[in-house]
């Protein structure tokens, strides 16, 4: 309850969640010129998900997992380098510094657009209301986003205990290397752990109950990758589900349902992620959420109770760090009175593995299912100058167009820096442009980005570098 002397604060809009989401709606809704507060449950995390415990640290990781091949593979350029020792301790430490860094510029990047941050806990006490536990305030808004993101599933008849068997949280602490680790679940942020651990050193094996790994991402992204993975040692079991881990031991005995029981030194859980709603108390201001636990909105991330947003991985609509602050932006722009839109099937999804893997619209299996009539243009990186040059001769470009328009309706892509190159793509798809209009556009030489280049002018029947034999239709 608030004291006799607690005043009440009144924004124009509150956003409930400092992540990609949260923190970039309350700067947008800053810029039209509205008051605005942003709640952050956590002191010191702002930020999220993504930057505390998801695309930052794990990308940090990354970062070093690649030089570790680079070193490992620097004789074949000519250059001598001895053998690469990893100090995991070191790698940690400067993951780190590199989110405590970011977090503590984040924080003065929102202050300095005259946003007021609240830490503390965020509950509806009615549809314009909200109670803040910690400094124990109570905020009226005229609109209110709330951003509150997801948190890591569980995984049933296995406990996480932070030591033995972690999820993708507690293994971003991990002081020392494990010898070996097995990764339950063959999703993206299973697949880039495991990618991490292996090029460190670590015997990895991936359990994934489908039939496949990265399915969602389609056919040749997920044979890719189970190639790559098996190429380099890592065992890859996919149909398998997981029963029990048993820490008795030394290590971890992971009970299969096929029979087999897999000992190695830790367990990583990684079967998904489940939105953050509990404490929020939704029914005070008219909401609910769906069988899946996320709070259901329309185009403009509105829910079903006028003035209140949802944007993020709390609505279940695209749980990426990158939707979500396209969302933020939407929504605080709607709030504002302009108009937006969301086309998500212009979004594009990146997985961190080496080589990175990206992606945007439709698989060419999804193009079928659809009903389109489809031209395919799939190129090698091995036959593109730059990607040989560098020695990044793994992975291809895959355009997927309407035979009878030529609009591109999807694109898949393996290699270095995929996750860069993707953004042209993502542009002609979200601006309804064609193999043509790509075609059409002088790519410096030599790129990596010459690859969509090349891939579009054999979806078009037009090759240059490759033999006009591979274009496909479908």
């Amino acid at each position: 309850m608030l004291g006799a002397t607690e005043r009440i604060v009144m924004f124009d809009v509150v956003v409930v969640g400092g992540g990609p989401g949260g923190y970039v709606a309350a700067i947008r809704a800053a810029g039209h010129g509205l008051k605005v507060g942003l709640i952050e449950k956590e002191f010191e995390r702002l930020g999220g998900t993504c930057l505390n415990v998801g695309c930052i640290p794990t990308k940090t990781l990354v970062a070093s997992a690649e030089t570790m091949k680079t070193v490992e593979s620097a004789l074949s350029f000519g250059i001598e380098a001895g053998s690469p020792k990893v100090h995991f301790d070191k790698v940690k430490a400067r993951k780190d510094r590199v989110v405590s860094e970011i977090r503590t510029s984040l924080e003065g990047l929102i202050k300095s657009h005259q946003v007021e941050i609240i830490y503390g806990t965020a509950s509806f006490v009615s549809d314009r209301e909200l109670f803040v536990k910690g400094p124990n305030r109570k905020v009226e808004a005229k609109a209110i986003i709330i951003a509150t993101g997801s948190r890591v599933k569980p995984l049933r008849g296995v406990e996480v205990d932070g030591e033995k068997v972690h999820n993708s949280d507690t293994i971003l602490e991990l002081e020392r290397q494990p010898q070996s680790i097995s990764i339950v679940g063959g999703g993206y942020i299973g697949c880039e752990f495991a990618g991490i651990f292996n090029a460190l050193g670590t015997k990895v094996t991936v359990v994934e109950f489908l039939p496949a790994i990265v399915q969602a991402q389609g056919k040749s992204m997920s044979e890719f990758l189970t190639k790559k993975f098996t190429d380099d040692g890592i065992d890859v079991m996919t149909g398998v589900g997981v029963e029990g881990v048993d820490t008795s031991g030394s290590g971890c005995k992971v009970q299969l349902n096929n029979g087999e029981m897999l000992e190695t030194d830790l367990v990583l859980v990684s079967v998904g992620r489940d939105p953050v709603t509990d404490g929020l108390e939704l029914h005070k201001a008219g909401l609910g959420t769906n069988e899946w636990g996320f709070i259901e909105v329309d185009a403009n991330m509105e829910t079903s109770t006028g003035g209140i947003y949802a944007i993020g991985d709390v609505n279940g609509r695209s749980m990426l760090a990158h939707s979500a602050s396209f969302q933020g932006e939407l929504a605080a722009d709607r709030i504002a009175g302009k108009e937006g839109f969301l086309d998500e099937s212009t979004v594009p999804a990146v997985i961190f593995t080496i080589p990175e893997m990206a992606s945007v619209g439709l698989t060419h299996e999804q193009a079928i299912e659809a009903g389109h009539k489809v031209n395919v243009g799939k190129f090698p990186m091995s036959a593109l100058g730059k990607a040989k040059g560098a020695g990044h001769e793994e992975g291809f470009v895959e355009v997927i167009a309407e035979a009878s328009t030529g609009e591109i309706v999807g694109c898949q892509i393996v290699g270095h820096h995929a996750s860069d190159i993707i953004a042209e793509v993502a542009l002609a798809k979200t601006n309804e442009l064609t193999l043509d209009c790509i075609g059409h556009t002088i790519h410096a030489h030599p790129t990596m980005a010459e690859s969509i280049l090349e891939a579009c002018n054999i979806a078009a029947g037009c090759p240059v570098h490759f033999p006009p034999s591979k274009k496909k239709k479908g």
